[in-house]
């Protein structure tokens, strides 16, 4: 994978979790939910679970590399990204794609 900005690395992994949220252990979406959702800081996940801001990290960097694997393997964002590119070409209205991607998605 290419090197990524820090925000294009953010919108990548909300992007993949999304599609793959439900692939996680529940422990993995918890903290995933207060970091990437919620905006919370490691100090405050850890104050709030009651672990160390290294369990929280590791749990935060094992969930990531599960989401890259998933993404690696099944491709589900790069299907969804070529798709929105056809539609756009197709030039169909937003609510037609809208239907067509939550049918598929």
């Amino acid at each position: 994978m290419m090197k990524m900005s820090d925000i294009e690395e953010f919108e990548y992994i909300n992007k993949l979790y999304e599609l793959y949220k439900n692939l996680l252990t529940p422990r993995q979406i918890e903290i995933m939910d207060k970091y990437y959702l919620y905006n919370l800081s490691l100090s405050e996940i850890s104050d709030i679970l009651h672990i160390s801001r290294t369990a929280i990290s590791d749990a935060l960097n094992h969930a990531k590399n599960n989401l890259f694997e998933y993404e690696n393997k099944l491709k589900l964002n790069e299907k969804y990204s070529n798709l929105n590119k056809l539609l756009d070409e197709e030039n169909l209205d937003e609510e037609i794609k809208e239907k067509i991607f939550k049918e598929l998605y």
